[in-house]
């Protein structure tokens, strides 16, 4: 398959590069030489994937790029079932474990507002959570690893796993997974984009990494009316207004303490005019948890608690929760291993800790299944103080942490296909 997607061929600057920090250990057999050739065309790849940008499941054109360059590696991409992502398997050692690595391939529905060369052409669709930047790193991650495995290099079998839709509910990992991307899988690994850590440097963190998310909405109805009579209607700005204030608290005293639950609003409707008490409106939010358990009881607990809010009422309502994503919980185990393999790319210097996030990710499905880890990569430029956060229109990298990520998730591969002890953690070997 070949790619219907043009890439630039000129006016790409010369991709400037990071001095290799005291420690560090360069890819072996001539992997580094191979990366370093191709970072041009990584960030000119990037840069495209920039331009033009694909909602969750409309992932063909950059299904079709990511293809065509894996095949032009000698390589047999496997398309999902819809067309829109793939996985692919690079074999070295036939016989040793298989270990997957992850990229997203969807943006988001908001407008760029970068002046740069490569802001987005297609209008109110935009890269802002850096997806372009984790497609790249896989892709420029696929021709290191051939390198290795035509040297004899890699003790095993690596799967790249690009997949759709991570930004919708439901998302497209549990599609991933029907399609057998992680059948034989022993571990997985995946990157996230980070402004705030410096380019150069990768954050890590065992344990909880993401929260688990739900999509909550209340709908209440009831007999509108003139602002002038309320007593003769059902006052469902009201009833909405004790929604809105209560139910956080209630829901709070509810959960177990050790397990809190966040609940934040982030839209209402209810009525057009001043002087009219509408027929019917609804409050619309989010619910998060670091707990699985916790995340999975809060529907259940708020159906029984907002009856109690609007009670005598009169009202008609109605709940919908909507599980999202689980939590990301990083295994321990995998954790050390690219925390360590990232000392090796990158500097002992550029390793820290990751702060624990309320922000879902569909990562955490791949988990569910087998052990693995997901890190921050530092994406954000010296000397920028204030660098505009994922999910706003102004997001953009500095496109050196590109190679940043290649190089991590090389030297994981090789760290984890030569392990052969694997410690017990949150999952079962596989």
């Amino acid at each position: 398959m070949t790619s219907a997607l043009t890439l630039p061929s000129d006016g790409l600057p010369a991709a400037s590069r990071l001095d290799p920090q005291p420690g560090t250990t360069p890819l072996p057999h001539g992997a580094d030489e191979v990366l370093t050739r191709n970072i041009p065309g990584l960030i000119a790849v990037r840069r495209h994937l920039h331009a033009h940008p694909e909602l969750s499941g409309q992932e063909f054109r950059t299904t079709a790029l990511v293809a065509g360059r894996l095949t032009g590696l000698g390589l047999v991409p496997r398309l999902l079932p819809k067309g829109n992502g793939l996985f692919c398997d690079i074999v070295g050692g036939a016989d040793g474990p298989l270990v997957a690595f992850r990229a997203d391939l969807d943006a988001l529905p908001l407008p760029d507002s970068k002046s740069v060369d490569y802001r987005s052409t297609v209008p109110g669709v935009c890269h802002a959570c850096g997806h372009d930047v984790h497609t790249t790193v896989l892709l420029g991650l696929a021709p290191v690893l051939v390198r290795l495995a035509e040297q004899g290099a890699l003790p095993g079998r690596v799967r790249l796993i690009f997949q759709p839709a991570e930004e919708s509910v439901p998302s497209g990992a549990p599609e991933v997974i029907a399609a057998g991307a992680l059948d034989g899988v022993s571990s997985i690994f995946a990157l996230h984009c980070a402004p705030q850590f410096p380019v150069g440097t990768v954050a890590v963190r065992s344990g909880p990494l993401t929260a688990a998310s739900a999509t909550l909405e209340v709908r209440v109805a009831g007999g509108g009316g003139h602002t002038a009579r309320p007593h003769l209607t059902t006052h469902v700005v009201d009833l909405l207004g004790r929604v809105i204030v209560g139910l956080p608290g209630m829901l709070a005293h509810r959960m177990d303490p050790r397990r809190p639950v966040s609940l934040v609003w982030g839209a209402v409707s209810a009525g057009t005019a001043f002087n009219t008490i509408p027929a019917e409106g609804a409050v619309r939010g989010t619910v998060r948890s670091l707990s699985r358990e916790a995340w999975h009881e809060a529907g259940a607990v708020i159906t029984n608690l907002v009856p109690d809010l609007v009670a005598g009422s009169g009202a008609d309502v109605e709940v919908s929760y909507v599980e999202g994503f689980p939590p990301v919980i990083n295994d321990h185990h995998a954790t050390a291993l690219i925390a360590s393999a990232a000392t090796r790319a990158l500097g002992v210097d550029q390793v820290v800790e990751a702060p624990v996030s309320m922000g879902g990710e569909d990562f955490s499905f791949y988990l569910e299944q087998v052990p693995g880890a997901m890190i921050r990569l530092g994406v954000t430029a010296p000397g920028v103080t204030d660098p505009p956060d994922t999910h706003q229109t102004g997001f953009d990298v500095d496109e050196r942490a590109i190679e940043c990520g290649v190089r991590v998730m090389a030297h994981t591969a090789l760290a984890k296909l030569a392990d052969s002890g694997r410690e017990p953690g949150n999952g079962t070997p596989r």
